[in-house]
């Protein structure tokens, strides 16, 4: 006899926190699926998942940086270091589309090259589909279902420009990673996406002088204050090809963390993250008109970050607040 949808739907969320490969696979598919029975069971998943938002899981890292810096073979050289401190990851890795299937076009699952034999690592391919900013909008629901079962949720951007901001928003800990000798850093720090990382990176640091060229221009071109908070960021130096770098950057990515648990801010932004996937989700849906119909872009950010945190069921009373008519898809 099957079990009622209620003990079903709590089975399902115990078997992700415990780290279970086909259930986490699963629910990230669950979560992939827009037809309305898939989008109820998501809803009464996450739920699950959030209903202790005080004490958040997980430390969430968003790598970002132009193509070319090796944020791939970077991402699996702290795999590695972080398995090595018996620590569980999983990695969004998001890659461009491609034009015809809408699919992921790179596939970093195989340029991880990730023990397929290691149940402590879990990689997930995902399309960008096109989302302005470098992150689909399926990156926030998944990483939910992923810090339930995982120690580590890295995600890799789609490495396409300076638009790529969306990371700086969703992650706890943001780790820029620069290509030595491409000129690319200095134009980013003009355009400003050089103020949100956490981290700044100069990966190949093997090609010598060019390197520490680039990682003196970033060093004395950054204000090292970040805007966040009291936290000096980091330069560092890192050779993915012959590992040199990489337990310090691992040792850095913690420190941040530590800094943010010990100041208990890890519930607080979390909720910030989920404001504002909302806020983008309206935006696109319903333009600046729906924004304003939901009282101001300010006052709908501070509204939703002092709510208990459900993410679909926020989002469909939202929907319900500007259309009363609307049918309620998630119930």
């Amino acid at each position: 006899m099957s079990l009622p949808e209620a003990d079903t739907t709590a089975d399902f969320a115990t078997a992700i926190a415990a780290g279970d490969r086909a259930a986490i696979a699963q629910a990230l598919n669950l979560l992939d699926d827009k037809r309305t029975e898939a989008r109820r069971k998501a809803t009464a998943l996450l739920a699950h998942l959030q209903r202790d938002q005080q004490n958040p899981k997980g430390q969430l890292i968003g790598i970002t940086g132009p193509p070319g810096a090796g944020k791939s073979t970077l991402s699996a050289s702290l795999i590695r270091a972080w398995r090595r401190r018996g620590l569980r990851v999983a990695v969004l890795a998001v890659d461009p589309s491609s034009p015809i299937s809408g699919g992921a076009l790179l596939g970093d699952r195989l340029r991880m090259q990730t023990s397929a034999e290691d149940d402590g690592v879990f990689v997930r391919s995902l399309s960008n589909r096109g989302q302005y900013g470098g992150l689909s909008a399926e990156v926030w629901p998944m990483s939910i279902v992923m810090l339930a079962g995982f120690d580590i949720v890295l995600i890799e951007t789609v490495g396409v420009g300076q638009r790529e901001v969306d990371v700086a928003r969703l992650c706890d800990t943001t780790c820029y990673v620069a290509q030595p000798g491409s000129g690319d850093s200095v134009q980013f720090l003009k355009a400003g996406i050089l103020e949100v990382p956490h981290i700044l990176v100069v990966n190949k640091s093997d090609m010598g002088a060019v390197a520490t060229r680039t990682l003196s221009e970033l060093a004395a071109a950054l204000n090292r204050t970040h805007p966040d908070g009291d936290w000096q960021v980091p330069v560092l130096a890192t050779s993915a090809a012959n590992g040199t770098g990489i337990e310090a950057l691992a040792d850095a990515l913690e420190e941040h963390h530590q800094l943010l648990q010990s100041r208990q801010q890890l519930a607080t932004r979390r909720k910030g993250y989920q404001a504002y996937w909302l806020h983008k989700r309206l935006l696109e849906e319903y333009g600046s008109a729906g924004i304003e119909k939901l009282g101001g872009e300010k006052q709908l950010l501070a509204e939703l970050e002092s709510q208990d945190m459900n993410l679909f069921k926020q989002y469909e009373a939202l929907r319900q607040r500007l259309y009363p008519d609307i049918k309620d898809t998630f119930a």
